[in-house]
């Protein structure tokens, strides 16, 4: 009998977060809190900035028992900045770029140098990997940076990611490393996506003034989720629980189902993992895409063995003491590799003003003809990142704004353009055979091919619901959630096992 398949585990951890924060849905009018204490801490202490050895030491045998288990295991790790104020006596975060640089670069030797001692008392093998925004932007840097995590992966070694912080300036950073592990986790095609926090969960009401307060455990639908922060993060951090949402949307769009724990307890991940592969909830885990089994095998498998299996799921489903989490279930239609990139790896130099009917288009997988184009706006050069904007209702003339349509304009996704701004500006509402004519010459018919077009959450697709509900109920009934009006379960699939596809 088979036991579960081994997952793909990114594990993001804070430097140091203090905050309360709510999210409101659409769905359901009662207010969904996270709660915090002022002061705790992550990884390093806000006061004296010692590196929490107790913490690190647990997170350290967290990640071996995973990869024990089988797994395979990344950490994205802040904290290099916090190590420098302690080595150089500083007892504020300056503000003053070079000064942060200088700190990181003192810090982040000697935070890895701490990581390094901890794991080879386990005798496990790490590495660090260092990265900024233009490493993720410039498409031969990013497979190259896939194809070294995966290699590592291969070799039993757990990376240790960070934001190259020394040489990060604000047009190349990625902001915050919860943004960074998302990225992370997208790029490798990971199972699961941990960002370690001081919170438990979501709350269906704020605990703090209400004590029936119940835990949220599953979100199915973060699109449909607002955020309101009532403070930022850490005097030492940058990222507050607003990051913590945006990178949980940025991963489950990407197929990676998102976790939110308390940091203080990293065995709470092992127990999690395990509860995750018992229920097979999400059931991306379980899709015939993740599963080894093949047809064969799959055909030959005895009737009494596959009730034997689900009889052990069940017990293991039993035995496990789930530890409070709020999960975010991935998305059903997930955007990958070149599609991935395009989206979120670059930064878009201006907008491309479309109207329905190059939507409808686009959407049956034509490419964006001039013909669709009803504006430009800012100043971008050929094969440059571009938003995408569907207008309703379009102008023969400019308004009083100046603008060419009426309305708001709605972000559907980004491209990769084959002319420049001007260009665009000169072809748009014409059509193909006139390019050459304005131009003096035509590269394509297209001012963006489908495939350098791609959009977000999967355009024109209805998340469809699941049958997986008692599962999910089943997963929920060690925190005594109530259900009614919790979200679903959705049915997100796997198209890709390995953690790489640089082919892409």
């Amino acid at each position: 009998m088979r036991g579960p398949r081994p997952l793909g585990v990114v594990i993001k951890l804070g430097e140091f977060l203090s905050h309360q924060f709510c999210i409101t849905s659409p769905t359901n009018t009662s207010p969904l809190f996270f709660s915090s204490q002022k002061g705790t801490s992550s990884i390093v202490d806000e006061k004296s900035h010692e590196p929490l050895l107790s913490i690190l030491t647990l997170i350290v045998e967290t990640a071996v028992k995973l990869r024990k288990d089988g797994h395979k295991v990344i950490i994205v790790s802040s904290g290099a900045i916090g190590v420098g104020l302690r080595r150089m006596d500083v007892d504020k975060r300056p503000k003053h770029l070079s000064k942060l640089q200088a700190l990181a670069a003192i810090g982040q030797c000697r935070l890895m140098s701490l990581w390094d001692s901890l794991f080879n008392h386990l005798r496990q093998p790490i590495a660090q990997i260092l990265l900024t925004r233009n490493d993720i932007a410039d498409r031969s840097r990013y497979l190259n940076a896939q194809r070294t995590i995966a290699e590592l992966l291969d070799m039993g070694v757990i990376p240790i990611v960070n934001e190259n912080d020394t040489l990060a300036v604000s047009e190349i950073k990625f902001g915050d490393n919860d943004t960074l592990s998302a990225v992370t986790a997208a790029m490798v095609h990971a199972d699961l996506l941990f960002l370690m926090t001081d919170v438990d969960c979501l709350y269906d009401k704020n605990p703090r003034h209400h004590p029936d307060a119940q835990p949220i455990e599953v979100v199915e639908d973060i699109s449909s989720l607002v955020a309101d922060v009532s403070s930022a993060g850490s005097s030492l951090g940058t990222g507050g629980m607003s990051t913590k949402i945006v990178a949980a949307r940025l991963a489950t769009s990407a197929g990676v189902t998102t976790v939110i724990t308390r940091s203080s307890n990293p065995g709470n991940i092992i127990n999690i993992v395990k509860h995750i592969q018992a229920s097979r909830s999400p059931p991306s885990l379980a899709t015939k895409a993740n599963q080894t089994t093949t047809p064969e095998a799959s055909d030959t498998e005895s009737s009494s063995e596959s009730a034997i299996r689900a009889q052990v799921t069940a017990n293991e489903s039993k035995s496990l003491s789930i530890p409070l989490h709020t999960r975010f279930l991935p998305s059903p239609h997930p955007v990958r590799d070149r599609y991935f990139w395009i989206l979120y790896g670059l930064r878009p130099h201006g907008t491309i003003y479309i109207d329905t009917g190059a939507y409808n288009a686009l959407v049956r997988k034509a490419g964006l003809l001039p013909a669709g184009v009803v504006d430009v706006e800012g100043v971008f050069a050929q094969h440059e990142a571009v938003s995408i904007r569907v207008v309703e209702k379009k102008r023969t003339i400019p308004g009083e704004d100046g603008k060419l349509w009426e309305g708001e304009a709605r972000e559907v996704g980004r491209a990769l353009t084959n002319y420049s701004s001007a260009e665009v500006m000169r072809i748009k509402g014409k059509q193909s055979s006139e390019i050459e004519k304005l131009l003096g010459y035509m590269d394509s018919e297209y001012v963006a091919p489908r495939e350098s077009i791609s959009f977000f959450g999967g355009a024109g697709i209805s998340r469809p619901s699941t049958p997986m509900r008692e599962l999910v109920v089943q997963g929920a009934s060690r925190v005594g959630t109530p259900r009614a009006g919790t979200p679903r379960a959705g049915t997100p699939t796997k198209e890709v096992e390995n953690p790489v596809d640089a082919t892409a």
